[in-house]
Parts: C-alpha cells; sequence; structure tokens
C-alpha cells in the first residue's frame, strides 16, 4: 500500500515563495510568536520536504528531482526530444555542450534546490527554540533534507554557496561565496549532514517519506563514493546490507510500478502523488511532465533512449554484455531489461498491444522512446487530462544502486570476488525477471539471455569495466549515468566517441563535442553572478 505526504497547500503557505532564495527577502513568514505551536512548526516542516520533487513557484518541468535532463540527456543513455532541437532549445544546447549560464534549466534547478535548503534553515532554527515532542527527530530528518538538496547541488554545479541555519539576515544571503569553501570541504559539509541524521534518525517511520537511520547511512555511502572514499564507503554499504531491512525486488519491472514503489528495494524515495486534493495534481511527476505520456503516449516524447544504450543490451552466448560494434537486431540475444527500460518498435508497450503509435519527431530522435519510469494510461496513478502526470514515486535511492557501490568499493580496493558477487546479485535478478511477450502472449517479444560471471575477473580493468556496465542496465535513465561517467574520470572520453558515432545518423549532434575541464559541470546561474557580483560569485571554468 502507498502511503505518501499529502504536502498540504497551508503547510506550503508558512515557507517563502520568493522568486529565488539568493536575490529575494523571504515574504509570507510567521512571526516567532506565531510558530509556538506544534502543529505551526509541523507544517514548517512538511514545507521543506514539499519542494522534493522539485516543483516551485512554476511548473517544475526545468527543475524536477528526476535530473533527467542533467544526468540522461547530457550522457550517452538519452537524447532530448520532444518538438525537435527548437523545443526546449535550452536542453539541445545542454545536448550538445553548447548552453550558456542564463538557461532556464540553470536558474530553475537552483532555485528550487536551494528553496528546499532555505526552508530546512527556517525548520532547524524554529525548532531549535521550541520544546515540541519529537524534536530532535525532526531536526535529524531537516539535516537529512538538507545534505539531499545540497548533494544535488553540488553535482551539478560543483562550487556552491553553503547557507545554513546561523544565516538568519536574507540581506546577508547575496554575500555568500560560492568559494568559501573548497570542493572537499563541501564534500565534507554534506556529509555532516547525513552524519548527524544518522545519529538520531529512528530504524523505521510510520510515513514512508520521512528518511531513517538506514537511509542516512547509505546516503553517507554515497557521499564516500563521490570522494572515492572507498574503505568508508564499504563498511557503510555493510551496514546497510548488514541490517536486513532492505532486499532486491524479485522482479526488475515490477520495482517500477507505482503499486510497488515503496517496496524493500527503496531506501529513500520522493514521495508523488494524485487526486489528493492538490491543484492540478501539483503532487505528482511535474517535472517529468516532458515525457512521455503527455496524454496519449507520444505527445510530448522528450528523453529518447539512444542507439548507443539500446546497444549496451546486447548479451553474447552466456548472456554476457557483448560489444561488436553493430546495433541491435532482431536475432540478437539481449538483457531482458533492455525492454522494461524503454520501448521499441514492434515490442508490446505496457498495455499498449503493438508499437502503434510513432515516437515524436522519430526522424530527429530515433524510434525509441523511454519506458522505466512510466505507467499505463489505465493506471489509476496516471491522470489523463492536463498536466498528464502520475504518481511513480522517484526513488533517490535503490537497494540495487547500493550493491553496486559496495561492489565498486570492493573492486576499488583490490577485492575483485566480493565486487563480482554483488555484480551477479544484479544479474541475477535480471536473469529471473519477466520476460516481455508477443502481443498475443504466445512467445517472448525478443530473444532475452541474462547470465552470471560464473568465472574470477583476470584483472582489476576487467572488474572495473563489469561494475560500469552494470551500473548502466541497471540504472539507466535514473538520472545518474552523466554523473557517474563524471566521478570516474571518463566523461570526456567516453561522451566525445558517442558523438562521434551517432552523429553520422543523429544530425541534432554534428556540432556536439564535450570540452574535459569544462563540461564536467553546469554553469552557475548567471543571474546569481549578476546579484551577488564576481568577487563573491566566481563562474565555474570555461563559461
Amino acid at each position: 500500500m502507498k502511503k505518501i505526504f499529502y504536502f498540504a497547500a497551508s503547510a506550503l503557505m508558512m515557507c517563502s515563495c520568493a522568486d529565488s532564495f539568493l536575490s529575494e527577502e523571504p515574504v509570507g513568514e510567521f512571526l516567532p510568536g506565531q510558530v509556538e505551536s506544534e502543529e505551526n512548526i509541523e507544517g514548517i516542516v512538511t514545507g521543506a520536504y514539499a519542494v522534493l520533487d522539485g516543483y516551485y513557484a512554476s511548473d517544475a518541468i526545468n527543475s524536477g528531482c528526476s535530473n533527467w535532463q542533467f544526468g540522461d540527456v547530457v550522457s550517452d543513455d538519452a537524447y532530448k526530444g520532444g518538438g525537435g532541437t527548437g523545443d526546449q532549445n535550452q536542453i539541445h544546447l545542454m545536448e550538445i555542450f553548447n548552453a550558456n549560464p542564463t538557461g532556464i534549466d540553470f536558474e530553475a534547478r537552483w532555485a528550487a534546490l536551494y528553496e528546499g535548503i532555505k526552508r530546512c534553515n527556517q525548520a532547524i532554527r524554529l525548532l531549535n527554540g521550541s520544546e515540541v515532542k519529537n524534536k530532535e527527530q525532526r531536526l535529524a530528518e531537516m539535516r537529512f533534507l538538507r545534505g539531499h538538496y545540497y548533494f544535488n547541488l553540488k553535482i551539478i554545479y560543483n562550487q556552491i554557496p553553503w547557507i545554513d541555519e546561523t544565516l538568519v539576515d536574507p540581506n546577508e544571503y547575496n554575500k555568500k561565496s560560492n568559494i568559501e569553501f573548497s570542493s572537499d570541504q563541501l564534500w565534507e559539509k554534506i556529509l555532516e549532514e547525513f552524519s548527524a541524521a544518522y545519529k538520531v534518525l529512528p530504524e523505521s517511520q510510520a510515513d514512508y517519506g520521512r528518511p531513517t537511520k538506514m537511509a542516512a547511512r547509505a546516503y553517507m555511502a554515497k557521499v564516500y563514493l563521490y570522494q572515492s572514499k572507498w574503505k568508508e564507503c564499504l563498511e557503510a554499504c555493510d551496514e546497510v546490507i548488514q541490517s536486513g531491512k532492505y532486499e532486491l525486488f524479485p522482479d526488475f519491472r515490477n520495482v517500477f510500478l507505482p503499486e510497488n514503489d515503496n517496496c524493500s528495494e527503496i531506501i529513500f524515495a520522493i514521495q508523488l502523488s494524485i487526486n489528493d486534493g492538490s491543484p492540478n495534481n501539483e503532487n505528482g511527476s511535474y517535472g517529468d511532465r516532458l515525457l512521455p505520456p503527455g496524454g496519449p503516449y507520444p505527445v510530448y516524447g522528450f528523453l529518447r533512449p539512444t542507439q548507443n544504450l539500446v546497444n549496451a543490451y546486447k548479451t553474447d552466448v552466456k548472456g554476457l554484455p557483448y560489444n561488436d560494434g553493430k546495433d541491435v537486431s532482431e536475432n540478437d540475444y539481449v538483457d531482458v531489461r533492455l525492454d522494461h527500460t524503454l520501448a521499441r518498435p514492434n515490442i508490446p508497450f505496457m498495455d499498449v498491444q503493438l508499437y502503434d503509435w510513432t515516437p515524436r519527431e522519430a526522424s530527429v530522435y530515433g524510434p525509441y522512446s523511454p519506458k522505466k519510469r512510466l505507467v499505463s494510461l489505465n493506471s489509476t496513478y496516471y491522470s489523463p487530462i492536463w498536466p498528464y502526470v502520475n504518481a511513480l514515486n522517484f526513488y533517490v535511492i535503490r537497494y540495487a544502486d547500493l550493491l553496486l557501490w559496495r561492489a565498486e568499493a570492493a573492486i576499488e580496493t583490490g577485492d575483485l570476488e566480493t565486487g563480482r558477487k554483488y555484480i551477479n546479485m544484479i544479474r541475477e535478478r535480471a536473469k529471473n525477471t519477466q520476460h516481455v511477450k508477443t502481443m498475443d502472449q504466445s512467445q517472448d517479444a525478443a530473444n532475452y539471455k541474462v547470465g552470471v560471471y560464473d568465472e574470477p575477473f583476470k584483472s582489476k580493468n576487467e572488474a572495473v569495466q563489469a561494475l560500469r556496465m552494470e551500473r548502466r542496465l541497471e540504472m539507466a535513465h535514473e538520472g545518474i549515468r552523466f554523473f557517474d561517467l563524471v566521478r570516474w574520470g571518463v566523461a570526456d572520453e567516453v561522451i566525445n566517441a558517442y558523438i562521434a558515432k551517432e552523429k553520422v545518423f543523429r544530425s541534432h549532434l554534428q556540432n556536439a563535442h564535450f570540452v574535459k575541464g569544462k563540461h564536467e559541470y553546469f554553469p552557475i546561474p548567471q543571474s546569481m553572478i549578476d546579484i551577488c557580483g564576481t568577487e563573491v560569485m566566481k563562474q565555474n571554468p570555461g563559461y
């Protein structure tokens, strides 16, 4: 049974709705005497959760929590899609690595994340001055959420201003420099947020949307991962694994059904809902509105799978990843996750018995469509009227993700066998996942074959390549791929090789080129530099 927070309008009104966290003074906030009641403080705490989905002072299509344009479209996993290169052109410019700091996506994501931080800071100040019950737990929740908001800012923009509850005067916001702390210091401050939450949060929560002790420990593991602190990462992963609270859901496809989205595999998720009384279903998947479905499946048509991603799912006679440099054909063996992650011609799609609709601008973006994070048009978790949102949660941390962190940490510390064990756990689940059938259900829709690594890896390099491929296959279109490539230090190599091959048949990539030392991070919004001044707010290199 799906259980969520209902972010009531009254809770939202307790927090500022200024256009920019760093540029506007708070409006409509309570005076100290008005927030003494536990009910009002709880409402302000709820307000800090409310912007997790990225919905803030807009329709959120440029600030959604899934990071689809930041983590997928700029990688080798997805094209922008939509109605050609002029539709959301600023995302097209991101895709070809020609964006500038005025892009609306840079502005909107920055504003939404800092709004979340501001609400956490406000709640922390009020909680510190109160004697409400659950005070320490609520403070820990706010530290966790603040860590989450800052984590996203760090991987997107790198050098960011750090603003906490000690900064009360909004006139001081514009004096906070984004180079006050080094990159390493920022990671340590983010780690401190999750560490503080870990020490206090309970083992379980009645509300699924609230973080738990093990969710905080898992996020600590993720920070260690990005710092390449392998020993600390594996220790944190082991604690989560040994807690016994999580397990892989038996079937890969079923993980992404909304009726299962608080299942045993989900460590922390952003709770989404529809038909809960919010205006225009604003608690639904607003940030993913540009993805199908937008009405009938092909209408909006953004986030389109690349041919490169499709080819990655090809397997050999043993069911292991197989890259022969050729496009997948109907006679090839493929990993079953291919047809649960994306839609291909002549393969049944959800409960559309035939792929009988043409993806938007197929001549530009090809014949494939996203599938993993969509729901059936006939599902009760989908709203068939504007704004066409669904109630499938966004998974911030899945157990499968954490198992692959553990595999990576093992490999990086020389324990190739443990790495193989955890990679094989993911592949074993894929092996046992339901096959997509033909429309008459008489046979498999493709030649599905998934195997495990039966023999030890011959070298660390072989293990690393197996791990990185497994992360791509398992986590595709979950807003992760680009950030993985950056932290591995291979973004320029991988992305430019991808562009060189695909621009031959995808003309929109003709002028694309990734510049090492520049494109690993996105530009600081120009509005922030204009407001704060170049002595306070420094632009990222190359922009």
